[in-house]
């Protein structure tokens, strides 16, 4: 059971991204979308923080290591970068489409993944991607 669990959250993320998508399309207007990224990100702080709190999870921070650090705040600053693109694009265009182009990063993940943490490919992999960004170009145009 505990193995397949990662597809409910899975799932779960789909469905809160498409809230977000829409929330923040309706919470932005009138509003400079880089102040809109940096209340989202309050909330999101807020609420992350919350959660390592009840679940008792600060103890870990001490052993986390200098390489892990540094890779959680790339990730950070790349998460922030995302973020304010996202925000600015939803803010000038149409959700329906700025969010296909955003889950492009679907295939580029899977790119980086190849490259740099030497996952496997398959056949299945690489024409689920050319569907995908088929898929998003027949969207978009």
């Amino acid at each position: 059971m505990k193995s397949n669990m990662w597809w409910i959250f899975a799932v779960l993320s789909a469905v809160f991204a498409a809230a977000t998508a829409i929330l923040a399309k309706v919470g932005i207007d009138g509003v400079d979308s880089n102040l809109a990224t940096a209340i989202r990100t309050i909330v999101v702080l807020i609420m992350a923080w919350g959660v390592v709190f009840i679940t008792k999870g600060t103890g870990g921070i001490s052993s986390i290591t200098p390489r892990s650090w540094l890779f959680l705040i790339l990730s950070g600053l790349a998460t922030g970068a995302s973020w304010l693109c996202y925000f600015y694009a939803i803010k000038i265009g149409d959700v329906s489409k700025v969010v296909p182009i955003d889950k492009c990063s679907i295939v580029l993940t899977i790119i980086f993944a190849v490259i740099f943490l030497g996952e496997a490919v398959t056949w299945k992999t690489i024409l689920g991607s050319i569907l995908l960004l088929a898929g998003t170009l027949i969207m978009v145009l």
